[in-house]
């Protein structure tokens, strides 16, 4: 098949961001497809381009960059504009490419109008939902103003019902979409787990000690809940728990407050370290106590699939998160951490307390955690699960 992936945050392993198109496209190309990606620069990527627009081949990847930087902690108003130049110019390549199935892979739902602009030249279309968009963009206050949430829906909806095939990233997303819109086809393709990344052993980090400290890696922002974690550190310090750290990875728009906080309060058990390649990455999480998987408590998050949550356990970390959804069914069904109320901080203190305190069960949900991500979530498999979806489109 000609594969043409409509993608705005294309990264490979030697970036700071989720590797899943990578990952996928990458065996694609190997059992024998022609993928073409169509991503813009993201500032935890690993892309660049001298020009506006390259066409670079990375492991039989046929990748177009588009030189529009994306980075969380610009402004609402400047992100938009990055979207909307992506979705502008990749419009012209919907048009001029050959394909026989197109990808488009929201957010932002801007990622559409290539997507419709492929269809009208009569390719077949799936669209693939990374989150809820625009729903969670308003459930947060992002977005007030009615008038533009209507047609941001109308536009979801235009852009589903042209679809030959939705992919919702989690479950919770497929029940959601499929709740909405009955008469469409809709599956579920989680995020995947590196298994031969982040399960090959490294040496603990120079500067922490092994399973003394609770691990948070990605965006820091509103989104991901970060000041609960800060408010949790200082419940431990309450305590006396100086044993235990909260390392934080990553940048976001909440960060620069976050160690003002840091500052202000003398959270002494807390550290900010920055972005990392994900090949660095692995040693930080795989001799940590915990991953911390918090979202902010709004139920649209509960329908999430956050890569932490898949890396970590391939690494052989316990988790502990907040949603209420289908990570919690999955925590619960296999006893691989902890799901604690993102209204508490209390909950999570006494959590890390109880994990450092019994270290052979916190070793023991993290055994289970790989064998789980071995078994459901390993990117061959989750690959090839999405490669037939995309098959059975192109057949019929």
């Amino acid at each position: 098949m000609n594969i043409l992936y409509f993608y705005q945050y294309f990264s490979t392993s030697e970036g700071a961001w989720g590797t899943r198109v990578y990952e996928f496209t990458k065996r694609w190309v190997e059992q024998g497809h022609h993928v073409t990606v169509i991503s813009s620069i993201y500032s935890k990527s690993d892309l660049r381009s001298p020009t506006l627009i390259s066409d670079q081949l990375i492991e039989g990847i046929h990748v177009k960059v588009i030189n529009v930087t994306i980075d969380n902690r610009q402004s609402v108003l400047k992100r938009i504009w990055t979207f909307i130049q992506y979705a502008v110019i990749s419009a012209w390549y919907a048009l001029t490419l050959p394909a026989d199935v197109v990808i488009a892979s929201s957010g932002p739902i801007t990622v559409g109008i290539p997507g419709l602009v492929a269809r009208l030249r009569g390719r077949k279309l799936v669209f693939e939902a990374r989150d809820l968009w625009p729903e969670g963009a308003v459930k947060m206050g992002l977005i007030t103003n009615s008038t533009v949430i209507k047609l941001l829906y109308a536009f979801e909806s235009l852009c589903y019902k042209n679809s030959h095939a939705i992919i919702g990233l989690s479950p919770g997303m497929q029940q959601n979409i499929q709740a909405r819109f009955p008469a469409c086809q809709v599956e579920s393709v989680t995020n995947s787990a590196n298994l031969d990344l982040f399960s090959h052993p490294s040496p603990p980090p120079l500067e922490l000690k092994s399973r003394s400290y609770a691990i948070y890696f990605g965006n820091i922002g509103e989104t991901n809940h970060s000041g609960y974690l800060l408010d949790a550190a200082a419940i431990l310090l309450e305590q006396g728990r100086t044993d235990i750290q909260i390392i934080f990875i990553g940048e976001g728009q909440s960060k620069k407050d976050l160690t003002e906080r840091v500052a202000k309060e003398g959270l002494t058990n807390v550290a900010f370290l920055n972005l990392m390649p994900k090949s660095a990455l692995v040693s930080y999480i795989q001799h940590a106590l915990v991953s911390v998987v918090p979202f902010k408590p709004i139920p649209v998050f509960d329908t999430m699939s956050p890569n932490k949550l898949f890396e970590s356990m391939a690494a052989g970390v316990p988790i502990i998160q907040t949603t209420q959804g289908w990570i919690k069914e999955l925590i619960d069904t296999h006893q691989v951490g902890f799901t604690v109320n993102g209204h508490d901080p209390n909950a999570l203190a006494d959590k890390l307390i109880f994990m450092k305190d019994n270290p052979g069960l916190t070793q023991e949900m993290g055994k289970r955690a790989q064998q789980v991500a071995e078994k459901f979530f390993n990117k061959d498999y989750l690959a090839d699960k999405m490669l037939n979806i995309l098959k059975v489109v192109h057949e019929n």
